[in-house]
């Protein structure tokens, strides 16, 4: 191979290889931009302060690794910070997608939103459980599509919900149950009356003690398994005032968190109507 060729085909190689490592990375910050850019639409439009806290899988990298996320401190510090910047005479919607997290961050988030002076909106499009649905109580107002769903904020110890934890001890007996089990018994109750009481607190400015009281214990007393899909209308039932017009611009935000981990999504549509080429309908 004379020099020529050779140091053409280097080239080629190094390019090729700049191309797969760069590329992804290009792909995600072109994203980013689009998602800065509704953001700013919205927020222009409903005059407020717009936060996202989005944990949707992500494939980011070289080989596209996917990336699983929840309730961190992290998201915590940030949207503090967020809340704190925001004009206190201005509004601020919050907008959430996530399967919930660490208590402690949810729990920080929820009493920052809720210490804000003027309306907070947290809007919900998809789904928001757990520490998600904590954070959707602090709210003036929550904003949740038809479909979109709640779950319970019923605290958990490790692979076990605390109110079954209690259950199984009163069932049982306490003096037939092992010390490790009463100790987990014991923190299992305090960990339910830390969640109510926070709940409770959460609520009783804007549904008065009494319904404040009956929601903190329905949402936390394990009625339900954890993953319960707590929809609209249960939502309803149960005394909360949700709001179902979730702003156009949201669901187009949506779409660009949207990265599936193979080449094509497991789900696929097309709109109806569809122009053929011809073009008829």
């Amino acid at each position: 191979m004379d020099p020529l060729s050779g140091f053409i085909s280097s080239l080629i190689w190094w390019l090729l290889f700049f191309y797969l490592i760069m590329a992804p990375q290009i792909q995600y910050k072109q994203l980013q931009l689009a998602r800065l850019k509704i953001l700013r639409e919205l927020s222009n439009k409903r005059n407020s302060t717009v936060i996202t806290m989005i944990h949707r899988q992500e494939s980011i990298g070289l080989f596209g690794i996917p990336v699983y996320k929840f309730i961190t401190i992290e998201d915590s510090e940030e949207i503090l910070r967020a809340i704190r910047a925001a004009p206190k005479d201005k509004p601020i919607d919050l907008i959430i997608h996530t399967p919930g997290g660490l208590v402690l961050a949810a729990t920080q988030i929820a009493k920052a939103l809720k210490a804000h002076p003027a309306e907070t909106r947290v809007i919900v499009p998809h789904y928001a459980m757990s520490g998600g649905t904590l954070i959707a109580l602090a709210a003036d107002k929550i904003i949740m599509d038809e479909n979109a769903v709640l779950g319970p904020v019923d605290p958990q110890l490790g692979q076990y919900p605390a109110p079954s934890i209690v259950k199984a001890v009163e069932q049982k007996g306490a003096d037939k149950a092992d010390d490790q089990t009463l100790i987990l018994a014991d923190i299992a109750k305090k960990a339910i009356n830390q969640v109510q009481n926070f709940v409770y607190n959460l609520l009783k400015d804007k549904y008065g003690e009494e319904k404040a009281k009956e929601l903190s214990k329905i949402l936390t007393e394990g009625r339900w398994t954890h993953d319960y899909p707590i929809t609209v209308e249960e939502a309803k039932e149960l005394g909360l005032d949700v709001d179902t017009n979730v702003p156009e611009e949201v669901y187009t935000l949506m779409e660009l968190y949207k990265q599936p981990v193979r080449q094509r999504g497991t789900v696929e549509f097309m709109p109806y109507p569809v122009k053929q080429e011809n073009g008829a309908k």
